[in-house]
């Protein structure tokens, strides 16, 4: 390309590339101070828990990808399982047939504030005081409010003064939200932030070691005065998407026994890379799943199958059906998942051969290894909702900007997207990397607890309430994660990390992104800069998990002739903006030479790189 959006940044010390530009500066600042990708990773997520608590918060969410030198990269899971009263038959009772897509019922045990100190202790360098310095300031000096966050609060400040007084005192003082421009500070939440330090400063005076110290911290989270805050606060009702009022289901014993933990990751090679992500807890194997089935088409990412053209994005588009159907199918955190068979070159060719020359409107899982594959209960919305397909906990949704064509039947709306998740990506000058994507505990999900500063996640609104599916809810069960980071290799190196906001987006729009520099050999800005599209075919994993046959979105850069190609297939296609679809972030580094790269999404105006 002649032209991208901001520049591809090139240098030897360190990069740093995040969906907020607080985030990626408080990295960066860690590298400076001598710290490593691990502080610079931690430091960039607590910053974005204050700068972004419309994306994520403390007590949301985590899954993440480290890589060091010489070592096969591992998963650290900091997505909480379902507390011990958290049963299919304990909603049941309540009259619901779904986990709510908000309030305290669909609290999993919160894991990414416990994942930043495990990250700090196994691999950093640096105190939690300098890793959380930055985020502490925005928390009580402020950060200017963006036109993005103004229009959540301003969506969220009546639901907040009817329902969640605790949210409105902070983020509707006085009643009104802040308007754009105007500083936003949380008080109780710096409190919260301080007290924590108290703990890591009490234990080294009293002779601890670092990765003692910030241990103090992590006591002080699962059995001190936050894990009393939660307790306390999820015994008092409070409003859900349901229409009624329900108290929450996690208890400070459910703090006290859980802490994040290592994994290993599932890979796949695709010419001549090898690209990790997360195991089948997750949906990140979808995007391997997909690879898998690409390739095994004849003359993918070739002639009329190259990247941009309507045979590729008809493809991809069908491939990512497959691959999303065997998820709601086949994935979960539990045993018995067909993982090898899922990924074997025999079952990706067998669904290869599924692709045909027109759009399929079916969910059609596979049965690997001849078991039968069953979907849960699904909710069919039959005409196409330009405001998307998900619930209050998580809209992601991308809105379609044209009238489509009377087939297509899609109507008009105005362009805006919403994400609830940020990303950050990392590589420091020895070569360590990070891929981590936070989430959850979002200020429009889940009433702020007044003592701490902070809401619970709704994440356990992705799992099921039918029996014996392999997402079925259950005590210490994770729920199937929409968290999604991407780690890729070549040469037995660590070369690219990546990843995405974007629920069920995440794994279509990575893999679009990594097509595109595998293919193509397109630099990391300009992969990302490249025109997007998905599918919402699929369930939407977020209550009330809708999906919409056939449909597809794509950004309004692609010409006429493709879109009215893909319709002629019979896609129901809607057309974004320009610049609506895909939240990349992206770091590299050439092992051959040392030089690190990182590139950052320009749409939505706040992703940003830095780096030297």
């Amino acid at each position: 390309m002649d032209f991208t959006t901001r520049p591809e940044l090139a240098g030897t010390f360190g990069m740093v590339s995040a969906t907020h530009w607080i985030g990626a500066q408080a990295g960066m600042a860690m590298l400076e101070r001598g710290g490593n990708a691990f502080d610079a990773a931690a430091a960039a997520g607590f910053a974005l828990q204050a700068a972004e608590p419309q994306q994520n918060g403390p007590g949301g969410d985590m899954t993440l990808i480290v890589a060091e030198p010489g070592r096969e990269p591992r998963v650290l899971s900091a997505q909480g399982p379902a507390p011990a009263a958290a049963t299919p038959a304990a909603f049941r009772a309540l009259g619901l047939g779904h986990v709510p897509g908000t309030g305290l019922l669909a609290a999993a045990i919160p894991g990414s504030t416990l994942g930043w100190l495990t990250l700090l202790v196994d691999h950093g360098t640096l105190a939690l005081a300098d890793v959380l310095g930055p985020a502490l300031a925005v928390a009580e000096d402020g950060l200017p409010v963006t036109a993005r966050l103004a229009a959540v609060l301003e969506r969220m400040a009546p639901h907040f003064r009817q329902h969640w007084p605790s949210s409105a005192a902070v983020y509707a003082p006085g009643g009104q939200p802040p308007a754009v421009g105007t500083l936003l500070r949380n008080p109780a939440l710096a409190r919260t932030w301080r007290r924590l330090l108290e703990a890591e400063a009490g234990a080294a005076a009293r002779g601890a070691g670092r990765a003692e110290a910030i241990g103090a911290v992590v006591r002080e989270w699962t059995a001190g005065f936050v894990a009393e805050g939660i307790d306390a606060f999820c015994r008092v009702p409070q409003r859900d998407s349901s229409g009624a009022d329900h108290a929450g289901l996690i208890t400070a014993a459910d703090l006290a026994a859980w802490r994040p933990h290592y994994e290993p990751t599932v890979s796949l090679d695709f010419r001549g890379w090898t690209v990790h992500k997360c195991g089948f807890f997750s949906q990140g194997p979808a995007f391997l799943q997909q690879l898998a089935i690409l390739d095994a088409v004849p003359g993918f990412g070739e002639g009329a199958l190259a990247p941009g053209t309507e045979g590729y994005l008809h493809t991809v588009l069908e491939a990512t059906k497959l691959a999303l159907a065997d998820r709601d199918a086949w994935y979960g955190d539990g045993p018995g998942v067909p993982a090898g068979e899922l990924l074997s070159p025999g079952y990706a060719a067998a669904r290869a051969a599924l692709i045909g020359e027109t759009a399929s409107l079916e969910l059609v899982p596979g049965s690997p290894a001849g078991r039968t594959p069953r979907l849960p209960d699904l909710v069919v919305r039959g005409g196409f909702d330009a405001a998307g397909v998900n619930g209050l906990g998580e809209p992601n949704a991308v809105r379609a900007l044209q009238e489509a064509t009377a087939a297509g039947g899609l109507p008009a709306a105005d362009g805006r997207a919403r994400t609830d998740t940020v990303h950050i990506d990392v590589v420091d000058r020895w070569g360590n990397m990070v891929s981590a994507t936070p989430s959850g505990g979002w200020l429009s999900s889940s009433p702020v607890i007044p003592e701490l500063g902070f809401p619970l996640g709704t994440r356990l609104q992705m799992a099921w309430l039918e029996e014996g599916l392999p997402n079925t809810l259950a005590p210490g069960r994770r729920p199937r994660t929409t968290l999604s980071p991407s780690l890729a290799m070549r040469g037995g190196d660590a070369v690219l990390a990546f990843g995405s906001p974007g629920g069920d987006q995440q794994d279509q729009w990575q893999p679009h992104f990594f097509l595109d520099v595998a293919l193509r050999g397109a630099g990391l800005q300009e992969a990302i800069d490249a025109p997007g599209f998905h599918s919402v075919h699929s369930p939407s994993s977020f209550y009330p998990h809708e999906h919409q046959p056939g449909v597809a979105l794509l950004e309004g850069r692609f010409g006429a002739d493709v879109v009215e190609g893909l319709r002629r297939r019979g896609h129901r296609v809607g057309v974004a903006g320009d610049w609506e679809i895909g939240r990349l972030c992206a770091v590299a580094r050439d092992p051959a030479t040392g030089i690190l790269r990182a590139g950052a999404n320009p749409r939505g105006m706040a992703g940003y790189a830095v780096g030297r």
